[in-house]
């Protein structure tokens, strides 16, 4: 017990063993950061607030045995145990994001919270309190960090797509050049859909004009189309689809793959399943028309170009936010990596002016996702729907004094959605006209420049291949290396 209550000193204890847990990706990474903060909380309530204001004397160690006792006893505050705040906190942290985790780590911190009172430096009462505290502000982390227990969004099934054993009637094109460098996924796509046409993106010609190419030369045969790559391949594969109505295989292939993980594939084999059962979901697809210029006409028919987007368009900052983010993600996970972009590109960020339903607003950017997304009234982390019919619009004004001042002080209590810097809508079509033309970034790429742009969620959604894993559970399948 003097063991483990010396080793939980400062925290070390739980520092050590969230090290240890970044050291795998996903959930596992996820836990450590959120017991990190919530140590951070948990440590600073108990000792920099609570105990000045509840001064209380510390058990007499003296009456214990001197192989009990601590060689140098604390001597702040009894009240609350800063050690069982900090223990419970993470505790508790780590089991929001991985319930396994949490059963693991709970008895130890449940032994260092004990170990206060064995060693005879607090009493019963305090360790209690400590705990609650610690256990209150790990909860209260999900108000800035949103827990997440699935990445898999909801969407209605589509039963009328077409089964594709081995890839019959499948024309599917793959980028050798999203994601790892050193992984080509042209093989091993072609060695478990045996039946499919697949192509391999080739340098200096579009995707879109690859698979039209391929359409036009297999006509009739043709019953969905596919793409392995990232989300700017798979934006370039679903206008496609989009087109020619016809279904999408999705097979996550890039770096973040944010619209795979949305739908619910996170590898080949799912794919293959879902394309073989002949299972999909309906997707909608985001569409900006840009026109070509500032003043433009909203009801004329004079558009120049038409952009598709799967998870996110904007205007202004943004796109520099987004790269900074998904930089920083693979390290800090998305959440603190956006909210950490967020403070950086607000400090250089320029102001833009933009026109919506004829009022003129300046802001920092302006947010456009294909969807609702989760949480509202704070920085955008997910959507639990993928097929809403509408678009979330978001942005930061900057005519408020002081508005980047204030819209991170809303970040950090958690109240952007309650101040006045920050306004969000759900609209079906928007159209936005800007007072000097401003460069649009689509799912985090800058794409184009333009005076005037219109927002709209294409008219039918696209059915995209996703396996029913009620069906699927337990089911006995062929494993893809």
């Amino acid at each position: 017990m003097k063991a483990l209550s010396t080793a939980a000193d400062h925290s070390l204890l739980w520092f050590g063993v969230a090290a240890l847990l970044a050291t795998r990706k996903g959930a596992s990474r996820k836990a450590a950061m959120r017991g990190v903060l919530a140590i951070a909380g948990a440590s600073g309530t108990a000792n920099a607030v609570l105990k000045p204001l509840l001064p209380r004397r510390r058990p007499a160690a003296s009456e214990l045995p001197a192989y009990q006792m601590l060689p140098s006893p604390p001597t702040s505050s009894s009240f609350p145990s800063g050690h069982a705040a900090s223990a419970a906190a993470f505790a508790m942290a780590v089991a929001l994001e991985s319930p396994k985790l949490g059963l693991a780590i709970a008895p130890v911190a449940g032994a260092v919270a004990y170990s206060r009172v064995h060693v005879g430096v607090h009493w019963s009462s305090d360790v209690v309190a400590g705990a609650a505290v610690g256990s209150g502000i790990a909860l209260a982390t999900r108000r800035w960090w949103p827990v997440r227990r699935t990445d898999e969004a909801r969407a209605r099934p589509v039963d009328t797509v077409p089964a594709l054993p081995e890839g019959e009637g499948l024309v599917m094109v793959a980028n050798p050049y999203s994601g790892d460098p050193n992984v080509d996924p042209v093989d091993d796509v072609a060695d478990a859909l045996p039946r499919a046409q697949v192509l391999r993106v080739r340098e200096g010609l579009d995707v879109d004009d690859q698979l039209e190419t391929a359409l036009a030369e297999h006509n009739g045969w043709v019953r969905a189309v596919g793409v392995a790559g990232g989300d700017g391949t798979v934006a370039a594969a679903a206008a496609v689809a989009n087109r020619h109505e016809l279904p999408l295989v999705v097979v996550p292939a890039g770096t973040l793959n944010h619209f795979a993980r949305d739908v619910g594939l996170y590898d080949l084999q799912e794919a293959v399943d879902a394309t073989r059962a002949g299972e999909a979901v309906a997707v909608d697809l985001g569409l900006v028309e840009a026109h070509p210029g500032a003043g433009s006409d909203p009801k004329s028919d004079e558009v120049t170009r038409t952009r598709y987007f799967l998870n996110t368009a904007s205007i202004g900052s943004y796109p520099e936010l987004v790269q900074l983010r998904e930089r920083w993600q693979p390290h800090w996970g998305k959440w603190p990596a956006f909210a950490a972009a967020l403070v950086s590109v607000l400090r250089k960020s320029e102001r833009v002016e933009i026109k919506i339903d004829g009022e003129w607003h300046t802001v920092w950017f302006l947010f456009v996702g294909n969807g609702p997304y989760h949480p509202r009234g704070m920085v955008p982390a997910w959507r639990p729907t993928l097929d809403s019919g509408l678009l979330d619009v978001r942005w930061l004004r900057a005519d408020v004094p002081f508005s980047r001042a204030r819209a991170f002080l809303a970040l950090v209590f958690g109240a952007l959605g309650h101040s006045r810097v920050y306004a969000q809508r759900e609209v079906r079509e928007l159209d936005v006209e800007l007072k000097v033309p401003a460069m649009l970034a689509t799912d985090g790429e800058v794409v184009e420049e333009a005076g005037r742009y219109t927002f709209r969620v294409a008219k039918e959604p696209i059915p995209v291949y996703r396996r029913d894993e009620r069906k699927w559970t337990g089911r006995d399948r062929p494993y893809l290396g």
